[in-house]
């Protein structure tokens, strides 16, 4: 018999995850009753199928799993996100019942990658700044043995270590105090202390998970430490920076920033950093998007095979993992 499964997402994330063949896909794998997706869990058609269900497959705009939604699914054994972070869905109660939770956050972390060598890229010739004019030959301007500082060895910290070896002679330095130094060095880098690694960055960027202990990790002590040049890519998540310390320090044109991610997001029109010729700000697009969803959706199928298998779930978020990632 195979699983019941009821499919739990807004409206524009079910259009865009599942095209023809991959609702077939998925049709062959699961039991979808009627209706076989829903935007919400708390109506009487929803919480009928939210009875009988044994696998969620969810994505962005599902209601969050709270214990007394999880209370109305008696049977549920799984829960396959075709997405990234799970923190705002669910959260230890789904562990205490023993349901299995995937994420597809190794899928979406391809494309932020991505995103992030183009940015660094970019800040090694100044190009997406419209207010600096520079002399072509400065030596700033170069992607030539840079130095890059990489905050957070996460999934996207470590794919942007390993993207940053195609450019000539970069010293990739890494500031994770839970990553392994062996691991770090496996993929082209060097592990250090952050105290360390901002003054030697003449570009930083953010992949640490925001948590209680990383808010404003990056303030103006630690901006303040950047040498004069340098260059701020935030794709992670916005409250890891003092917004205050960062306007302040762009303010005086000494460092430049590229933020895919703001605290609050989106800042205000009138933002001074919004203003700034050495900042440019793109509306959190790093991650995946247009066809890239398609690929956080091959990810939680092939989750799903391995589950119904009895293999081991690659993107399996523990408990232990959910303390430490975003």
């Amino acid at each position: 018999m195979k699983p019941n499964a009821l499919v739990v997402m807004d409206r524009r994330a079910y259009r865009a995850h599942f095209d023809a063949a991959r609702l077939a896909r998925l049709g062959r794998t699961l039991t979808l009753g009627n209706p076989e997706w829903v935007t919400e869990l708390d109506s009487p058609a929803a919480l009928a199928r939210l009875q009988d269900a044994e696998v969620l497959v969810t994505s962005w705009g599902a209601p969050t799993l709270t214990e007394e939604r999880l209370a109305c699914a008696p049977r549920l054994r799984a829960v396959f996100h075709c997405a990234g972070t799970v923190r705002w869905l669910l959260g230890p109660p789904a562990w205490a019942r023993g349901i299995r939770v995937s994420s597809a956050a190794d899928a979406n972390a391809i494309p932020v990658a991505e995103f992030t060598l183009a940015a660094v890229i970019f800040a090694g010739k100044q190009a997406l700044f419209t207010g600096t004019t520079r002399p072509r030959h400065e030596p700033n301007l170069s992607n030539f043995r840079r130095t890059v500082g990489i905050v957070g060895f996460s999934r996207i910290g470590r794919r942007v270590v390993e993207l940053l070896g195609c450019l000539d002679s970069p010293e990739r330095l890494v500031a994770d105090p839970y990553a392994d130094p062996l691991d770090v060095a496996a993929a082209g880098a060097t592990l250090s202390d952050l105290y360390d690694v901002l003054p030697r960055s003449e570009i930083l960027s953010l992949h640490a998970p925001a948590l209680p202990s990383t808010r404003h990790m990056i303030g103006a002590g630690e901006l303040a430490l950047l040498p004069d040049h340098a260059t701020l890519i935030n794709t992670a998540r916005g409250s890891l920076v003092d917004t205050a310390a960062l306007t302040a320090e762009c303010r005086t044109g000494r460092i430049s920033a590229i933020l895919d991610v703001t605290d609050p997001e989106p800042l205000p029109a009138d933002h001074e950093l919004r203003h700034l010729p050495n900042v440019t700000i793109t509306p959190h697009l790093a991650g995946s998007t247009g066809t890239e969803v398609l690929r956080l959706t091959d990810y939680a199928l092939a989750e799903l095979d391995r589950w119904l298998a009895g293999e081991p779930l690659l993107g399996e978020v523990t408990p232990e993992a959910y303390s430490l990632r975003a």
